[in-house]
């Protein structure tokens, strides 16, 4: 009996027009170092303004990250098909006009279009939304995906480990949203609980 091989693990990325360039780049590089995850990028024109500013990363340099680079504009490509199968998608950064774009159904490049196949195989579709203060637009974008099945996750940093660099920020963030995906081992230390770190640090636990 003829026994057909499983389909390679497969994340999207996708880059846009709003600051934080660094997570999806972040992304790309603990994916390659992790490896076993085929790679699909895609990054919009924005969006490689944003890169040039914040990171004056060359486009050469970012492709050589990704197993897989497609042009926002190619919507026929096989991203495009539910057929193609992946674990998800992550949108890293995130901007409004994307957002408002996933959260209509408009799928008017590569990138809304692949969110949009995303949603309906009912896969993960992460959004890592960047802006502030958010207004009554945004917030109703963003419950229209939840309501979809994406998942909304700002890129906000996390105090109580105790970061000492912006690096090791970035990387928490990512590792938190790579683990939504279960593609192994936990990335993210787990949170021990208050009582576990205080004795970790020689304090006694708070009873209040």
């Amino acid at each position: 009996m003829e026994t057909r091989a499983a389909a390679p693990r497969r994340l999207i990325i996708a880059m846009t027009g709003a600051t934080g360039a660094i997570y999806g780049v972040r992304l790309l590089e603990t994916l390659r170092r992790l490896g076993g995850v085929e790679t699909h990028l895609l990054i919009s024109s924005a969006g490689w303004l944003n890169i040039q500013h914040e990171l004056q990363q060359s486009k050469e340099d970012l492709h050589a990250l990704a197993d897989v680079v497609h042009s926002v504009r190619d919507v026929g490509a096989s991203i495009a098909s539910g057929s193609f199968a992946t674990d998800g998608m992550i949108i890293a950064p995130c901007s409004m006009k994307t957002l408002a774009s996933v959260a209509h159904g408009l799928s008017d490049n590569l990138i809304t279009r692949a969110a949009d196949v995303t949603l309906k195989e009912r896969r993960r579709l992460v959004l890592m939304v960047r802006e502030a203060p958010f207004n009554l637009a945004h917030l109703r974008n963003m419950t229209a995906v939840t309501e979809m099945g994406g998942i909304i996750f700002p890129p906000l940093p996390a105090f109580y480990n105790r970061p000492a660099s912006i690096d090791e920020m970035i990387d928490h963030s990512v590792a938190r949203v790579l683990d939504l995906f279960a593609l192994g081992p936990a990335l993210a230390p787990a949170w021990p609980g208050l009582r576990n770190v205080s004795a970790e640090q020689g304090a006694a636990p708070s009873t209040d």
